[in-house]
């Protein structure tokens, strides 16, 4: 069955990018219709939304060209095209109110994704652009008409041009599972294996830890690797280490492991004392105190950042303020690993940046353009993965604008 014969565009995956794609095309007064596998769109932002939906960080340009690892230049000038300051304007069109917290990070001011998407979604609808849920892409047929499988059976959909924004390999369940790269390379475009980014790290306790401390925020704590710092805290969990820090650092430690087959992070257990002081107020006479009361007495140093010392060497520095202290500011944390691929907030890998034009068009395949997670970079958690996959749907749609009214009909 063949729908929409006539639709100028289609665009498959109705996650921020293909959303934000797709209201480029309509605003251009052109058909579009967006075609979703789950049976509601954009579930991944909606999650990301569920702990106050941080979409941006306020950043200069230079400041953003950092943060994306080597960025191929159409990407760092979507970015720039549709920075922080134009997704917070975009944001006031929709009534939605940006907020900007102390470290930059930017939020909606009722801290969820939901009120953003209807707005937006009604938005789109207005622009005459149609949704299409439970509509899973399976390729395209003989004559180049887009496949899917759907609850009423397959259907066929012919457009004059597509763009994809099919999402990276993590959270299958909300719709990203990476199954679109099957047919994409049945079709001959390569695409990259899937890395996990901004993740949690495998970390090998004690059955005391575990049982004891798993589920425990570490607060006001510095972790280091290699020379790299965060002062987020972070989470202790049965099988390791995640959010905040970690996340931050993840993309350096994967990297670390798929080189040397090792990492190990570094603890600062009490950043805002210097370790001079901390050998200070160690040596004063312990008495019959325990070693865990002497810590929590001399430098309020108790619970799960004690029970992280002891892990990693503190009893056997009982008897040396140096050695402690040492141990206090530097505390070695071995890496075992990295928490499964479909756990990760995202994922780097998919479809490299050469197999596109400037406007993220396939070169290989005139009037098909690709945008979001589906393609190969990678940034941390601070709202600069959502500024990069707005801002890359917007650039692909405005390319399949462009397309659209340069070639005949």
């Amino acid at each position: 069955m063949t729908i929409d014969a006539s639709l100028d565009a289609a665009v498959i995956g109705a996650g921020p990018a293909g959303l934000m794609a797709a209201e480029m095309i309509a605003d251009a007064g052109l058909s579009v219709a967006v075609f979703e596998a789950m049976p509601s769109p954009a579930r991944k932002f909606l999650m990301a939304g569920k702990s106050g939906l941080n979409i941006t960080h306020v950043a200069t340009p230079a400041e953003l060209a950092a943060i994306y690892p080597d960025a191929p230049a159409s990407l760092s000038q979507a970015v720039e095209a549709f920075g922080p300051d134009e997704i917070m304007a975009w944001m006031e069109q929709l009534d939605i109110q940006p907020v900007t917290g102390p470290t930059g990070r930017v939020f909606p001011r009722e801290m969820k994704a939901s009120p953003l998407l209807r707005a937006w979604l009604s938005r789109l609808t207005d622009a005459g652009a149609r949704l299409h849920t439970r509509h899973r892409w399976t390729g395209w047929n003989q004559d180049g008409a887009l496949t899917f499988d759907t609850p009423d059976g397959p259907r066929h959909v012919s457009s004059r041009t597509q763009v994809f924004a099919l999402g990276g390999g993590s959270w299958s369940r909300l719709g990203s599972d990476g199954a679109w790269r099957a047919a994409f390379q049945a079709a001959g475009i390569s695409v990259s294996p899937f890395r996990p980014s901004n993740c949690g790290l495998r970390v090998s306790w004690s059955d005391r830890m575990k049982a004891e401390f798993a589920g425990m925020p570490v607060k006001n704590v510095a972790v280091r690797f290699g020379e790299q710092a965060s002062r987020e805290e972070f989470v202790v969990t049965e099988r390791g280490v995640e959010s905040g820090a970690v996340f931050s650092l993840s993309l350096s430690v994967r990297d670390a492991l798929e080189a040397a087959g090792q990492a190990v992070l570094y603890l600062d257990l009490l950043p805002d004392l210097s370790e001079d002081e901390i050998v200070r107020r160690l040596s004063k006479p312990r008495g019959k105190q325990s070693l865990s009361n002497h810590l929590r007495k001399t430098l309020n140093l108790s619970g799960v950042k004690r029970a992280l010392l002891f892990e990693f060497g503190g009893l056997e520095a009982a008897d040396s303020p140096d050695q402690m202290a040492r141990l206090v500011k530097n505390l070695p944390v071995p890496v075992a690993g990295l928490f499964p691929i479909d756990e990760a907030i995202s994922t780097d890998g998919g479809i490299s940046f050469e197999a596109l034009d400037d406007h993220f068009m396939l070169k290989d395949r005139p009037g098909q353009f690709c945008a979001g997670e589906m393609l190969d970079w990678d940034a941390p958690t601070g709202g600069y993965l959502l500024t990069a996959c707005l801002a890359t749907g917007r650039a692909a749609g405005l390319g399949a604008v462009r397309w659209l009214k340069t070639k005949p009909v």
